[in-house]
């Protein structure tokens, strides 16, 4: 048997062997919500805001397995479990899902989704206070293992919970850093910063920016100013609605909460079963190639057995090729179906209509515009206040 003939053999032998495709099994511990250490009184509790995430669609590639629908859908689902793992710290003041950044708080959390299938979750978190002081700037990923979308051993944890935990804790160990009057004065600038926003000529020259570029206290304003006054009255409306926000956003994840969970399961196979297909593809393909190669090599021996063996090969190595480009064909149908269960998806999260005082809202993608028109009433509403305030002296004559 000459070398010719054993190497084109042994190389059939091995190519022809049914591939073996190992999952790597992935778990994620979720880290215990941190609490604080020492209690504080109401006053010193900071409120924060966390901003609708951006869903990270500036810039991605049409070729990447991203539906933008279920994107925006997951920009108003994550925020809410983040402000749930914050509120459950016990930590904060109040912690409210909000429409923009133009909300004025002591704490603003934003968000952007870098990665979000059903293995692996990657945020890009970015906070600041009212001060300008940033906190976060920060990647945060988690994985989940296949058996967080096992029905039998599945718990009442989101499968990326660990992300909400360790984004929560981060913040709460750089709150402790505060001092009490720190706290204070990030409470004071939240309320000077709203009152400027809807009176720039009465509340300008309160706060000034320091060498750091952090907003400071110059000086306060007198404790029974009538502005002020009406200030605090227009932002406790501004609260209220949006803490009515809140109810849309709790509606919204609770039906949004078994579709998803149920396309992220099933996003999660899909993903795995892809990755197999194009390593077996990839594999078949080398494979083929080489089989081909090798069996024009023997093809060319003056030994007949080597010739035939190489013939063999050459089939073989056809066959391998074929293989591999229909395992390519199997991996598009799987990209298909995921298309098609984030199309089904998007059926499920249709806008939400809700009663607000005396007006119909409906909050879904335009929330941010309702709230646009809710700032425009406020200030209505305190130009309309302040000129009742301003008449009297108005018509006093020397």
């Amino acid at each position: 048997m000459t070398t010719g003939f054993r190497l084109c053999t042994t190389l059939l032998l091995v190519l022809l062997l049914p591939a073996c495709v190992s999952q790597t099994v992935k778990t994620t511990a979720i880290p215990a919500l941190e609490r604080p250490t020492e209690a504080l009184s109401e006053e010193l509790l900071l409120d924060v805001g966390v901003v609708v995430f951006d869903p990270g669609l500036d810039d991605y590639d049409e070729d990447q397995q991203i539906y933008p629908e279920v994107r925006k859908a997951e920009a108003r689902f994550m925020p809410r479990l983040l402000a749930e793992a914050m509120q459950n710290s016990g930590a904060w003041g109040a912690v409210r899902v909000i429409p923009s950044d133009r909300q004025l708080v002591d704490l603003l959390v934003q968000g952007t989704i870098i990665k979000s299938d059903g293995e692996e979750l990657e945020l890009h978190i970015n906070a600041r206070d009212a001060r300008g002081q940033q906190w976060l700037d920060k990647d945060y990923s988690a994985h989940a293992s296949r058996y967080a979308y096992d029905s039998t051993t599945r718990s009442s944890y989101d499968p990326f919970q660990a992300i909400y935990h360790m984004i929560a804790n981060d913040l709460l160990r750089q709150q402790q850093r505060l001092k009490a009057a720190e706290r204070e004065d990030i409470r004071l600038v939240t309320e000077l910063l709203f009152a400027r926003s809807f009176s720039p000529e009465a509340f300008e020259g309160y706060l000034q920016q320091n060498r750091k570029g952090n907003l400071v206290v110059k000086r306060l304003p007198a404790t029974e100013d009538p502005m002020l006054e009406r200030i605090r009255s227009i932002r406790e409306r501004d609260q209220l609605f949006v803490d009515t926000l809140q109810d849309h956003y709790g509606h919204f994840s609770g039906e949004m909460q078994a579709p998803y969970q149920e396309w992220r399961k099933m996003s999660y196979e899909e993903a795995v079963a892809l990755q197999e297909l194009q390593a077996e593809s990839r594999r078949r393909l080398l494979a083929g190639g080489a089989a081909i190669l090798a069996g024009i090599y023997a093809a060319g021996s003056s030994d007949g057995s080597a010739r035939a063996a190489g013939n063999v090969a050459i089939i073989g190595g056809g066959y391998m090729l074929k293989s591999g480009l229909d395992k390519r064909a199997e991996a598009q149908i799987h990209v298909a179906a995921l298309e098609e269960l984030g199309m089904s998806l998007e059926a499920e999260i249709t806008p939400q209509v809700i009663e607000l005082e005396d007006r119909t809202v409906m909050l879904s993608g335009n929330v941010e515009e309702q709230y646009e028109q809710w700032r425009e009433l406020l200030a209505d509403i305190y130009r309309a206040e302040v000129g009742m305030l301003e008449l009297p002296d108005a018509t006093i004559t020397p």
